[in-house]
């Protein structure tokens, strides 16, 4: 979560080949934008921030302040124009972001996904997915999670929108989400222009989550948990602190088993339902859980991922390189990246990626000697314009390296095909 965030911004327009090195030189520039509640970086936030670019296709992408009367007003709007034609995306929302610009989602288009607050009081997210055609069209809207992010995550070409189900657990058991460590995890990818729950392959997501939840549980407040009648409030248990520590256990346990039940995975989800929750309530219980999924996120679904129905799997990606390698220091940023040979002509050139909005959190009091030093750091960038991977080649400030997981860029393009690359970006502060 960002308090105060610095922006970075990319100077001037850069053209490279993937032969010819390149360094991408940034700006950092103190103050900024207020926090996200979210992972990912929000373009306008309560009318602070503004983003314009023109794609390739002639269409203008513009987030900033809504206006009233020529004036900049505390909320955001977005829309795109092209050939003289304005199509609003949001007006006076909350907040504005651009998730996704000039990647395929599964449309065989290029597209610009917005993330859409429409108020503070609103604990989700709408996330609006339009064309990059001459002419833009909304092609999908998708509602309930609290926040979303496109990603290729396995680097194999097949970007996967990582959401939540906030919608279908508000209010579960009377649990608002917002105590709530975590609503469950929802993996999207629209294959041929169908939105397909895909959650069941990144289950080893969903085990690091049920671990983390078991390694903060207390075996005494479960004992105490599983000795009720599983329905916690005053009128059953009087004394305010246990009331409260059994609310914790509870949100815990059903934290447990749906991370089970959304990674496809209904047999564990029941046995440790059976193991943590008050016997005499499971069959209650389980019958509210069987239906959490069809009321929430997944519902607007066009259904589970089909195994036979998916398109062939790229065991590897090409990785294109703009970084020309320094004296003594390694070109490798992922060992685990295979490289595959390039389909494309040799001399095909690269444009390299643009930054969207770029943050880091601000720096601790006392440590501006360290703020001021100059920063290099060597980025993976995939498909999606997603930082897969970062490390520093020259610097002191790890900070950065965290703040990389919410970057965004419009991907590198060759031959006119978004694809994954290696470059470098150079970071220094202007004071």
């Amino acid at each position: 979560m960002l308090a105060a965030s610095a922006v970075l911004n990319f100077l001037g327009r850069l053209t490279q080949t993937c032969i010819r090195g390149l360094m991408l030189f940034a700006l950092l520039l103190t103050g900024g934008a207020g926090c996200a509640a979210q992972t990912s970086d929000i373009t306008c936030d309560r009318g602070d921030g503004a983003f314009q670019t023109i794609f390739q296709t002639g269409v203008k992408v513009d987030v900033g302040a809504a206006k009233s009367g020529g004036l900049a007003t505390r909320s955001c709007e977005a829309k795109l124009t092209s050939a003289g034609n304005v199509l609003d995306v949001a007006t006076n929302a909350e907040r504005v972001g651009i998730d996704v610009l000039g990647s395929d989602l599964g449309f065989k288009v290029p597209v610009v996904a917005f993330l859409i607050r429409a108020s503070n009081t609103d604990t989700q997210s709408e996330y609006r997915v339009y064309s990059l055609k001459a002419q833009p069209t909304l092609l999908r809207a998708i509602k309930g999670g609290s926040s979303y992010r496109a990603t290729d995550t396995n680097l194999n070409g097949r970007i996967e929108i990582w959401t939540d189900d906030t919608t279908g657990v508000d209010g579960f058991e009377e649990i608002p989400a917002v105590d709530l460590d975590f609503a469950p995890t929802v993996v999207l990818r629209f294959e041929k222009s169908r939105l397909l729950d895909v959650s069941s392959e990144f289950r080893a997501h969903y085990d690091q989550q049920i671990a983390d939840v078991r390694a903060h549980l207390d075996e005494q407040d479960l004992a105490d948990f599983r000795s009720t009648n599983g329905t916690l409030n005053l009128s059953t248990i009087h004394a305010a602190a246990r009331l409260q520590r059994l609310l914790r256990v509870k949100a815990q346990v059903l934290e447990i088993v749906w991370s089970y039940l959304y990674s496809d995975r209904e047999t564990e989800a029941w046995q440790a339902l059976g193991a943590m929750w008050p016997g005499t309530d499971i069959g209650r219980i389980h019958s509210l859980l069987a239906t959490l999924r069809t009321r929430g996120i997944l519902a607007q679904t066009d259904g589970a991922e089909h195994k036979s129905g998916l398109w062939p799997l790229k065991v590897h990606t090409e990785i294109y390189d703009i970084t020309s390698p320094d004296a003594g220091a390694t070109n490798d940023l992922s060992s685990s990246i295979s490289l595959a040979p390039s389909s494309h002509p040799k001399e095909a050139a690269i444009s390299e990626p643009k930054s969207i909005r770029l943050r880091r959190p601000p720096e601790p009091q006392g440590s501006q000697a360290q703020l001021n030093a100059n920063e290099l750091l060597g980025l993976v960038v995939d498909a999606a314009g997603k930082v897969h991977s970062a490390r520093i080649v020259a610097g002191n400030d790890p900070s950065l390296l965290a703040a990389t997981k919410g970057w965004h860029f419009i991907p590198a393009f060759r031959s006119g095909e978004p694809v994954a690359c290696r470059f470098r970006l150079k970071v220094w502060d202007l004071q």
